[in-house]
């Protein structure tokens, strides 16, 4: 009998270690991932989904944990790794971000709608985020990111530090990506912009006595609104097929 509570007891001390490597490093990663890593989200939710990542994961990668205490130099480690991960990912949501301010800066749209989030931003850049966070989530984001998690453990077993040569390689190409996107997504406006002061100059040259200002920010206004109307989608399904070849592969943002 005694023998068997010794097992019991070992089995359930190996589960706890394996679950607690495991929630280090899902926990920094569920910190700041698209979608369940939102600041307007409170913090007892994202902890429930850490935990419920944890269990989903923790049985796929448990030959590949420290069972006991022994290891604990390893935490930070793990924290960085799945800070890292995530934050590659959280990149996808600053890039709808820039581009809404390109957007906001070049159609004058700035404070249409109200903005209904905790960061200051244009409106239109809330708008791209939660219409970015509703494609992900319609993507099955959480499935695709239990896959990366149960992935990351084959890339950086338990333990291993990051080269810091890969951080900064990692960072600065994620970023460069972000820009590149954002700028995608808004390069339709921004065009629109360049054509519109183009016209609005040469009217203004012919006509001096026409106040062109006052003609010209309705007609931008409405034009703003109607090319939202046409290019975002086509922007946000861009977005969308960026973010998953990122799922799949979060190195594949290095060029």
């Amino acid at each position: 009998m005694m023998e068997v509570a010794d097992q019991v007891i070992g089995l359930t001390q190996a589960g706890f270690w394996a679950g607690f490597w495991v929630f280090i490093r899902i926990g920094a990663m569920v910190a700041v991932l698209p979608g369940f890593g939102e600041r307007s989200l409170p913090a007892r939710v994202k902890l429930g989904v850490a935990l419920a990542f944890t269990v989903v994961v923790a049985p796929a990668v448990g030959a590949k944990l420290p069972d006991t205490q022994a290891g604990l130099q390893h935490v930070v480690p793990e924290a960085a790794i799945g800070l890292m991960i995530g934050m590659v990912l959280r990149l996808f949501i600053h890039a709808l971000q820039i581009a809404g301010t390109i957007i906001a800066q070049a159609t004058s749209l700035s404070q249409i709608f109200g903005a209904g989030n905790s960061e200051p931003q244009p409106a239109v850049g809330f708008l791209l985020t939660m219409a970015g966070l509703a494609l992900a989530m319609n993507m099955g984001l959480h499935v695709a990111a239990a896959e990366l998690m149960i992935g990351s453990y084959q890339a950086f077993p338990v333990g291993q530090m990051i080269a810091p040569d890969l951080v900064r390689e990692w960072g600065t190409s994620g970023v460069a990506h972000a820009f590149q996107l954002a700028f995608s997504i808004s390069a339709p406006f921004v065009v629109g912009s360049l054509v519109y002061n183009a016209a609005l100059g040469a009217i203004n040259r012919a006509m001096p006595q026409l106040m062109v200002s006052f003609v010209g920010a309705p007609a931008l206004t409405l034009g703003g609104l109607m090319l939202m109307a046409v290019a975002v989608p086509t922007g946000l399904i861009v977005w969308r097929t960026a973010l998953g070849a990122a799922l799949i592969d979060p190195l594949s943002v290095i060029p």
